[in-house]
């Protein structure tokens, strides 16, 4: 296979770092394993942040999604973790994913988890007409 999964998240240097600005990517392959009946569990992952000196490198972040195909992880760890690599990676002023669970027995799940650099505050939003 040419392409391998890998736990490494290369970056790139954000070409506007004197500007707040939002990268929205979605992700809707996402897989791991159930850590109780090693069943597979499908998510859409939405990924949104605001970038500091770097932005992850689109190619390596499907590698690493991958690497997670064959890992049994319970829903919130697999998030949490997923959030932890990127922030170290990135450094962002500000990350959010969130977790999109297909059903399972009857229940969809959904994880949220924010990082926010100390001091960074979002502008204000603006409403057109």
């Amino acid at each position: 296979m040419p392409s391998q999964p890998s736990k490494e998240l290369e970056t790139f240097d954000n070409p506007h770092p004197q500007r707040d600005y939002s990268i929205r990517i979605r992700i809707p392959e996402f897989t791991c394993l159930c850590p109780k009946t090693g069943q597979p569990d499908f998510a859409t992952l939405h990924l949104e942040y605001v970038p500091d000196r770097l932005c992850v490198e689109l190619k390596a972040l499907k590698m690493y999604i991958w690497s997670f195909r064959d890992e049994g992880a319970f829903h919130e760890a697999v998030t949490n973790q997923i959030l932890d690599d990127l922030v170290a990676a990135t450094q962002p002023r500000f990350m959010r994913l969130t977790a999109d669970f297909n059903v399972r027995g009857g229940i969809y799940t959904a994880v949220v988890v924010e990082h926010r650099a100390q001091g960074w505050e979002a502008a204000a939003a603006v409403t057109l007409p």
